[in-house]
């Protein structure tokens, strides 16, 4: 499946054959400034990013492609949450001009969220350089398939400038989605929890779901699969407003899905993604049931949670909580653990809980896990689950750029 460039990065920089030094793991956009491929010599360039784009010293994508002599940048185009990732989850994110370069800024979280001819009007390539965390809810792998499928109705490159996949790359786990249930938060058959960086999804999303853009990856350097991010040497930016950590990122596969309930899925608290809970949780029963169950990888602890009182659910309470905590993350199942906690509270919570039905679903990409939760028959659709997450696998495996 690689292109000859492809190829030609692959073994001249020996990405996928050197051992990682955890020192010198390079992103796409350190790779492409010591080579630029023909696709983007002279030209004037567009680039997709936001403040997760840095070089492994922290200088923004930015700056380093502004002050490039091979290209010129003439554009920016911002995901959700900002170009500087302070606007919050759905929020929608206005156009603009850079204050430090003076160049536009195009919004694609917005009425637009695909960039048009307009757009794209003196532009000679697209340039992708976004930190994803793993999961398919997450809505920057959806830009880049639209920005993708921009490029090649405009008939101009598209070049994924990759970064590793931040809980590496050998777990997979969850659903493939169904396509009636196709959304921003999940626009192509994958697993919840992929396993793959953005430059391997673009290539996957290209091929098998016939968006036909002339691609370019260029790949990390020295990233293995099975390292995750705090293994790579390079500086953690968090990735939107309640991704604060590593822990939380690991966790938001599985805890994302607190979003479709009455629960709160931490945001307006310290640990966003990391813990759940709302006034009526019966937390000590939770805890000890969750417990009980010695699911691989996690314990989860009774916390009083307090909540910021510009927080969406529950403003300015103290309720009682649930935190998760990774003890294992190579054996822990962030999928799996979320929709077993979500059953549990359902089960002891019928007259109190709330779903917030079309969000959940899209989330889930079906309705049939929220079916199963109501019937209370959750275990035989997770084992369906894992048999979809191997076939994934096999999907994937063409597409892989890492060892």
């Amino acid at each position: 499946m690689k292109t000859p460039l492809l190829t030609f990065l692959l073994l001249s920089l020996g990405c996928a054959q050197t051992p990682p030094d955890p020192a010198g793991v390079q992103p796409g956009v350190e790779v492409l400034l010591e080579q630029t491929p023909p696709e983007l010599v002279g030209k004037r360039i567009g680039l997709i990013t936001n403040q997760t784009g840095v070089g492994s010293d922290g200088v923004s994508t930015i700056d380093l492609l502004d002050s490039a002599d091979a290209f010129e940048l003439v554009a920016l185009f911002s995901p959700e949450h900002g170009i500087r990732g302070a606007a919050a989850e759905g929020q929608v994110v206005a156009s603009g001009v850079d204050p430090q370069t003076g160049l536009p800024i195009h919004s694609l979280y917005g009425d637009i969220r695909k960039p048009t001819p307009e757009m794209l009007e003196g532009i000679d390539a697209l340039v992708f350089d976004i930190q994803d965390i793993g999961s398919r809810t997450y809505t920057y792998i959806s830009t880049m398939a639209l920005g993708m499928e921009a490029a090649a109705e405009n008939g101009i490159p598209f070049v994924v400038l990759d970064r590793p996949n931040p809980i590496g790359g050998t777990i997979v786990e969850g659903n493939m989605l169904d396509t009636a249930f196709a959304t921003f938060v999940g626009m192509y058959p994958i697993t919840v929890r992929h396993g793959m960086t953005v430059g391997e999804l673009a290539r996957l999303f290209n091929d098998r779901f016939g968006i036909g853009a002339d691609l370019t990856v260029i790949p990390v350097e020295g990233w293995e699969r099975g390292e995750w991010f705090d293994e790579t040497g390079l500086p953690w930016i968090n990735p939107s407003p309640n991704i604060r950590s590593l822990d939380a990122a690991t966790h938001y596969p599985g805890t994302v899905f607190l979003e479709g309930t009455n629960l709160s899925e931490g945001r307006g608290t310290d640990l966003p993604f990391e813990q759940t809970g709302a006034p009526w949780l019966a937390a000590d029963s939770i805890v000890a049931e969750m417990n009980a169950m010695n699911l691989p990888g996690v314990r989860f602890e009774r916390v009083d949670i307090e909540v910021d009182t510009a927080a969406a659910r529950y403003p300015g309470q103290i309720i009682p909580g649930v935190r998760l905590i990774t003890t294992d993350r190579e054996a822990y199942r962030p999928v799996r653990t979320g929709l077993l906690l979500i059953d549990a509270i359902y089960q002891r919570h019928k007259d109190d809980w709330e779903w917030h039905v079309s969000h959940f679903d899209r989330l889930a990409g079906t309705d049939r896990v929220r079916l199963a939760i109501e019937e209370d028959a959750l275990a035989p659709l997770l084992e369906e689950w894992a048999a979809e997450a191997e076939r994934f696998r096999e999907i994937r495996a063409p597409y892989l750029l890492y060892q």
